[in-house]
């Protein structure tokens, strides 16, 4: 029942209708196990678009039971039709020992989500800062090697590297958004401002990260060469901090 889901009314108005009919779905699947579901991204902060974002979500279960995440997995199809991601399966005692393991995943869910129904278990979450530079270093450390191996499976593709930069583009933007947070900056912001804020903080200008974050942009290998040695540069100041 709409009734019952709330925060309804801050989703955008085209996807009111699928949300709800999703947040039942869930619901009536875990049944008894249903602890809260959550939004969290493009959806929650009002920037939905259906041909780049997906609808993403977190549902909070008092216990992981197979059989519910079977059961929806059958409605997988239909979902991903609707550009439903498929959700994040967690506990409230999962989110509590993941602080230090998995902090730019939960800061990211915490600066912009809508509960829908049930129990808000991350707005009240503490990070450490050691904690999150260590995923940032971890995180763009690990971009770096996907950004080598890339360019060695590319063969020379273009085609193949351009998909690579947006990959990497978008996987970035949560660790910015950490380098961030971690200089006082706590509120969440969309991708191209999350850039200007970096772009402001190390006085250097991304502009592979925006080239890989711009559909319409080139995509070959001048726009590669930036995006590595930015993301190198950032692993340096992340590594620094």
């Amino acid at each position: 029942m709409a009734e019952d889901i709330a925060n309804l009314d801050r989703i955008p108005l085209p996807y009111r209708d699928t949300v709800l009919e999703y947040a039942n779905l869930l619901r009536e699947i875990s049944a008894a196990d249903a602890d809260a579901l959550v939004l969290f991204g493009a959806v929650a902060a009002g920037s939905f678009d259906p041909n780049r974002s997906l609808i993403r979500s977190v549902l909070l279960l008092k216990k992981v039971d197979l059989g519910v995440l079977r059961r929806l997995a059958e409605h997988g199809a239909k979902l991903g039709k609707q550009r439903i991601a498929a959700p994040l399966i967690m506990t409230p005692a999962y989110i509590e020992a993941s602080l230090d393991t998995f902090p730019l995943e939960l800061l990211e869910i915490q600066q912009k989500h809508l509960t829908l129904f049930g129990t808000d278990h991350f707005d009240g979450l503490e990070f450490e800062a050691s904690h999150v530079r260590l995923q940032c270093e971890r995180e763009l450390k690990v971009l770096l090697i996907s950004l080598r191996q890339g360019l060695l499976a590319a063969a020379g593709r273009d085609k193949v590297l351009a998909e690579l930069e947006t990959t990497v583009g978008e996987s970035l933007i949560r660790t910015l958004r950490g380098l961030l947070w971690l200089k006082g900056q706590k509120e969440a912001k969309p991708a191209l401002e999350v850039i200007a804020g970096m772009e402001k903080l190390t006085d250097r200008k991304l502009s592979g990260v925006r080239a890989a974050l711009d559909t319409g942009a080139a995509h070959g290998w001048a726009q590669f060469e930036s995006l590595y040695g930015e993301v190198e540069a950032l692993g340096e100041m992340a590594d620094a901090l």
